[in-house]
């Protein structure tokens, strides 16, 4: 339980909470929601102890396990694996000590790292940090890279693996969903609803806090209020709240208009002025109900472009790819004015490397890119935001694309995207996230494009600035093309989905529903024989019953194989335990120690090699357990 008691936090000069009084209970998933500068990652700040409250006070269990997600990463030649293995400490540690003993030739350091790991349950600690790898995209052959060879997405996303690693009872997630692709969002949505502990969550991402929470906190002018289910069902709750306030306003201000009228009237008369008085103190004592403030959301719209040709841009037969590898083979993409178009895939699959093949940032290998001469495209790539110039203001970076546009132009174009008065003149490099990614998207609209290429644009923006972007993007005349992880905003703003996996770009028949199930079978779905060899200007026909009733069969064929080698790991797996019992207990016998070293040493090798391949058959064994739920 986590309680808050009058406290304040302060940066800087300004304060963000004041007079907070609420308690968390153990176990609840908790989102932490409101604007950007609100307060929610100094909240967690002051969880963790960096941050002291001004005033009151912030009581926690003494001995609560605290796991949060790293805000760097440094550029270490560990392997991947053992960076997400060393987030559970004590296993990372006992593993340590093992290889110590075994290097230094100190067998009763061996036998002592033997008991160590028993203890902590670390004999399967690689397989569990291989899974999260694993969930979080990264492909097994990645497992054994250095950090430091990872990029910066990359790199957040090992330091999410290692905050789920470390055993906690308390878990703190800063918008753990950026720089995440849809797949892996929808596994961490599973792993978060599997947690035991209590789970604070800051996101803006409706659907992903949907999926997993059961309260909300939300701030809101320097206050917290506690809200008893998840994002939608606090807008719901706060609806009705903000609707009894009101209510209650209006009654009151009706009130005190006929206190008031009273005592106008007759506080001079002597045969009233005992009433006149009681009103007046009554008056006084009246608390006073705020009136509801209407809280206005902040929009913004993409200027009309100035021509809107039918055919935009065409890909014909084109292999795209770096160097020599190829990534997406024979595409056939066209768009026209009015496409709204979702690319869903697996992570590395190709979004991103099909988007820059639409901008033209890559040339075919293959194949043909053509476009209208009068298109005119707007590119938010995930690089756009950290490709402004510190020390810029937002005027600055507007002024480069207009030099001969009147200040009061610039200034006037950027208050519509929410940068007023003087604020136009700050330099980026104080602005947070969400104000950079607000500014790049202004710099976009500024050229009027006809068609739109956006690669995960809603990283660190808040819920406002999302709902503002799907508005304006639903109102917006040209063409889209989107790479999201936002659920939410892919739903409504795109009209048809196009799926991108194993080399392949083609439409998807579904919602994002269908999507999801899609995933989680892909292991076991590939194009039938009938698909592949069906010439590509005669479309399968998948409501053919037949065809149905065939594939049906074959899918029941393949579930009888997954579940034989679910059977046939199963019982490997116990094999390999027993054995694995019978070495530890070999070498928890001190007498082993005093005899030839070459038993020892085949021991340790042995007990190693049945560890691995053990670690191996868990991979996929998970992996065909998961097939047979989906």
């Amino acid at each position: 339980m986590i309680s808050f008691r009058r406290l304040a936090l302060r940066r800087g000069t300004r304060t963000l909470l004041d007079n907070m009084d609420l308690t968390i209970q153990t176990g609840w998933s908790l989102a932490v929601i409101g604007r950007n500068g609100c307060g929610k990652s100094t909240l967690f700040a002051a969880l963790k102890g960096e941050l002291e409250p001004e005033k009151g006070d912030l009581d926690m269990p003494s001995k609560v396990r605290m796991a949060s997600v790293a805000q760097e990463t440094p550029a270490l030649p560990d392997a991947a694996i053992d960076y997400v293995l060393g987030g559970d400490v004590e296993v990372a540690a006992a593993l340590k000590a093992e290889q110590d003993a075994y290097d230094s030739g100190d067998l009763e350091a061996v036998a002592m790292a033997h008991l160590r790991i028993e203890e902590v349950n670390g004999y399967d600690g690689r397989a569990r940090a291989g899974r999260l790898l694993h969930g979080l995209g990264f492909s097994p052959d990645t497992h054994e890279q250095a950090v430091a060879s990872f990029s910066g997405g990359w790199r957040v996303r090992l330091n999410l693996a290692r905050a789920l690693m470390a055993p906690s009872d308390l878990l703190l997630l800063d918008e753990p969903t950026n720089h995440l692709d849809l797949d892996a969002v929808l596994w961490l949505e599973e792993w978060l609803r599997r947690y035991q502990g209590t789970l604070l969550i800051i996101s803006h991402d409706r659907e992903f806090l949907d999926a997993v929470t059961t309260h909300t906190m939300h701030l809101h002018d320097g206050t917290a209020k506690l809200y008893t289910g998840n994002y939608s069902q606090f807008e719901r709750q706060r609806a009705e709240h903000l609707r009894q306030q009101q209510i209650a306003h209006v009654r009151e201000q009706a009130e005190r208009a006929h206190l008031q009228s009273f005592i106008d009237r007759f506080k001079a008369k002597a045969s009233k002025a005992k009433q006149a008085q009681s009103r007046m103190k009554r008056l006084e004592k009246m608390s006073g109900t705020e009136a509801v403030r209407a809280e206005r959301p902040f929009s913004f719209s993409f200027p009309k472009p100035d021509r809107l040709p039918t055919s935009m841009l065409r890909l014909d037969h084109v292999d795209a790819g770096y160097g020599d590898r190829v990534v997406l083979k024979d595409i056939a993409f066209g768009l026209e004015t009015g496409d709204r178009i979702g690319l869903l895939g697996p992570n590395g699959a190709g979004k991103s490397t099909m988007v820059k093949s639409l901008v033209g940032e890559l040339e075919p290998m293959a194949g043909e890119r053509a476009f209208h001469k009068d298109t005119k495209i707007g590119y938010f790539a995930q690089h756009t935001v950290e490709s402004l110039h510190d020390g810029w203001s937002a005027f600055d970076h507007l002024q480069e694309k207009a030099p001969n546009a009147g200040q009061q132009v610039l200034r006037d174009y950027l208050g519509t995207w929410n940068f007023p008065a003087d604020r136009v003149f700050e330099h980026v490099d104080a602005f947070s996230g969400g104000e950079r990614a607000r500014l790049a998207l202004a710099l976009i609209a500024w050229d009027k494009p006809n068609l739109l290429l956006l690669d995960e644009p809603t990283n660190h923006l808040d819920l406002d600035m999302r709902e503002a972007l799907a508005d304006a993007l639903s109102d917006f005349d040209g063409a889209l093309v989107l790479v999201s992880h936002d659920r939410h905003l892919l739903g409504m703003v795109c009209d048809e989905f196009w799926r991108v996996a194993d080399g392949d770009v083609s439409p998807f028949d579904g919602d994002l529903d269908d999507y999801a199930k899609w995933l989680r079978t892909r292991a076991t779905t590939r194009k039938t024989a009938a698909v592949a060899s069906a010439p590509q200007d005669a479309p399968v026909k998948e409501n053919n019953a037949k065809e149905k009733r065939k594939l049906s069969n074959e899918d029941r064929e393949k579930e009888k194989v997954v579940r034989a080698r679910v059977k046939k790991i199963e019982s490997l797996v116990e094999g390999m335990d027993k054995e694995l019992q019978g070495i530890e207990s070999k070498l928890a016998d001190p007498a082993v120690y005093g005899g030839p070293t070459a038993e020892l040493a085949r021991l340790g090798q042995r007990q190693a090699e049945l560890r691995g391949e053990k670690e191996s058959l868990e991979f996929e064994w998970m992996e065909l357990l998961e097939q047979i739920e989906a």
